[in-house]
């Protein structure tokens, strides 16, 4: 099934956020429909902080990841790496390349501060635009709530605006709470939810009730990695106490879902 075809509100699907070969392939092992790639976690591979990676180095990986595995893959595309709107017909014609079928674009600057409404709404239009001629869906994000640079109604504004300007799934990570998704969920196109915060669900069925299309992960999956490494090596580096090894996984629980 193709990534627009994912996209049905009612029935929630896990996007799965890899940031590697290997784990984009142990995800689709486990039955991931769609996977995508983080930014916070491609960050992290490269020894940087968010907002740290190149264009070049952004498709060079949605490349890999897309190679690695038969589903399909969207990018973390941050604010779409666009100084203007019209840069958009190139990136999104490079992003395609890659075999991507998706992208997300943000609307904050690489630097958190969002950009202005008219500003943001003129991006979103032409990264549609330039979606729809590459045949790629298109995710439009409202970052201010995360960041704490506006509020669920100015979320609210943006992303109808969004999904005026041609937008196919709408995103606001970090919402507060269930009301605050169904404000999303009532705009219409198909809606993501980010897997992670104080408003997290027990399970999918707790998203679909509310008529999410889509749950992704975002760098929650490294994040857990990363705690799993800070509990392990913090005790062995600085007392010298092995025990936390002991949880590594067997070779062949992972091994099967790659070669």
């Amino acid at each position: 099934m193709n990534l627009r075809d994912l996209h049905v509100p009612g029935d929630s699907f896990v996007l799965a956020n890899a940031w590697d070969r290997g784990t984009a392939r142990l995800f689709e092992g486990l039955g991931a429909k769609a996977v995508a790639t983080s930014s916070v976690a491609h960050a992290f591979t490269l020894g940087r902080t968010d907002g740290a990676v190149t264009l070049d180095e952004a498709l060079g990986q949605a490349a890999a990841l897309a190679g690695a595995v038969d589903v399909p893959l969207a990018i973390d595309f941050e604010d779409g790496f666009a100084r203007v709107p019209e840069d958009f017909v190139g990136i999104v014609a490079r992003a395609a390349a890659t075999g991507a079928a998706g992208i997300s674009v943000e609307d904050h600057r690489r630097d958190a501060a969002p950009y202005p409404l008219e500003e943001a709404v003129a991006r979103v239009g032409a990264a549609a635009a330039a979606c729809r001629a590459q045949g790629l869906h298109l995710t439009a994000r409202a970052d201010g709530v995360m960041h704490g640079a506006y509020d669920v109604a100015e979320a609210v504004r943006r992303l109808t605006a969004f999904a005026g300007a041609g937008a196919d799934c709408l995103y606001a990570p970090a919402l507060p709470d269930d009301d605050a998704i169904r404000r999303i969920v009532a705009i219409g196109p198909p809606v993501n939810v980010l897997a992670a915060g104080d408003a997290l669900g027990s399970d999918l069925a707790h998203y679909a009730a509310l008529g999410v299309a889509r749950v992704s992960l975002g760098s929650t999956p490294m994040r857990l990695v990363q705690r799993t490494l800070l509990d392990a090596a913090a005790p062995l580096l600085g007392e010298g106490r092995i025990t936390a090894l002991r949880h590594a996984p067997p070779a062949d629980e992972v091994d099967r879902f790659l070669g």
